[in-house]
């Protein structure tokens, strides 16, 4: 379709003519007017326009929708769209709606106050420099002040959004960061996963001063288990200081039983052998037909012990040899982190053409990283969260 289509620089003259003195209305009209702002000033122009967004103005003349998408939208108020997606249909449509909007806004009131003018940065010149150079990438980023030592560290999906919040916030940690600043630097990782393992090494080696009540304790709470006097495995949560080595641990109380709640409900566990049913008796599960008895020794002690150690062994790795992996920095990369014996050794990336079951060539791309229940804490709550990770038994 855009093939055959003019450049902007093409098209840029007429884009101001049309708009001089006008008012452009948009659906999400911050969305579309980034984008123009943008391309001109990549042309060394400065564009200016006030806006009005139909988003905005339906969510307060139009309230309780189910949706303020404009497909959605528009579908429920019975506006007749074609071409969805394209240019002209959704411009048709937003004209439709937006002739709707102004019948609705009878004292004018909200339209008049809802026509944006531009507000002026209050981000510094020298911070907007910055900022400039900085990707919208996954990665881990380092703050300077102007002697080269790191202040601050920190992850993100999206390095150049986090900077900028951090030189837009108005707490005490902000500012102070705003006037040490000197400037930034960044290693891209692609993965998120590598971005919190090396988030969490390079705070550990660097002690920024900004970092220093940075999660003292990653993880509160963490998943144990032991064997009743019946001979069952008994699931239960409790702090994370105990001496044993968790079966996977999380970052508060709340987190730590919503994810026994679903375990038990997934694996067929009694509520009263996973501590979420206080109980010397049945549980109510099994009142109402959904335990099988093992909490009043009714179900074959073998049978409910194996559904627990299939919980088990998904949900840590302890002995374990195996690869995660997980997005590159590119299309063709792949970042991979190597557990073996339980014990995280480090992370790397490979090219999608690599033999990486390959364990001579493996190592050669592994780059070793510290063991420690920190890393346990981030991979296994990685795990927890991302389904879709590709892991490999190791031979």
């Amino acid at each position: 379709m855009l093939k055959n289509a003019p450049k902007f620089y093409e098209v840029a003259k007429r884009i101001v003519e049309i708009t001089e003195d006008c008012i452009l209305v948009a659906h999400n009209s911050s969305f579309d007017y980034r984008i123009l702002k943008t391309e001109f000033k990549r042309l060394g122009f400065p564009f200016k326009r006030k806006t009005l967004c139909t988003v905005e103005l339906s969510q307060q003349l139009i309230p309780d929708m189910e949706s303020y998408s404009l497909g959605k939208l528009t579908r429920a108020l019975g506006i007749p769209m074609s071409d969805r997606h394209r240019a002209n249909g959704d411009a048709m449509a937003t004209v439709k709606l937006f002739k709707m909007l102004l019948n609705k806004d009878l004292d004018k009131v909200i339209v008049k106050d809802a026509i944006k003018i531009e507000k002026k940065s209050n981000i510094a010149t020298n911070l907007k420099d910055i900022i400039e150079q900085l990707p919208s990438d996954t990665g881990v980023y380092y703050i300077h002040n102007v002697n080269g030592e790191i202040i601050y560290i920190g992850k993100s999906n999206n390095i150049r959004k986090r900077i900028i919040q951090h030189f837009t916030g108005t707490n005490s940690k902000s500012k102070k960061i705003q006037r040490l600043v000197s400037t930034v630097t960044y290693e891209k990782t692609g993965s998120e996963l590598a971005a919190l393992l090396k988030e969490s090494a390079e705070i550990k080696a660097n002690k920024p001063i900004f970092n220093r009540a940075l999660r003292r304790t990653v993880f509160t709470h963490a998943l144990y288990s032991s064997t009743d006097k019946n001979g069952y495995v008994t699931l239960f949560i409790d702090k994370s200081n105990r001496e044993e080595n968790p079966i996977t641990t999380f970052s508060n109380r709340a987190s730590a039983k919503h994810f026994m709640f679903k375990a038990a409900e997934d694996y067929n566990l009694c509520q009263k052998l996973t501590d979420l049913y206080d109980t010397k008796i049945s549980c109510f599960k099994y009142e109402v037909k959904e335990c099988l008895g093992a909490c009043i020794n009714e179900e074959p002690i073998e049978s409910y012990n194996e559904r627990v150690h299939v919980l088990i062994e998904k949900f840590s790795y302890a002995n374990k040899d195996m690869l995660v992996i997980d997005k590159g920095r590119t299309i063709e990369e792949k970042s991979v982190f190597l557990i073996e014996n339980g014990i995280f050794k480090g992370m790397g990336f490979f090219d999608l053409n690599h033999q990486i079951n390959n364990r001579a060539i493996l190592k050669s791309l592994i780059t070793p990283m510290e063991n420690n229940r920190d890393t346990q804490h981030i991979i296994q709550s990685y795990m927890r969260r991302n389904k879709r990770l590709k892991i490999v038994d190791l031979k």
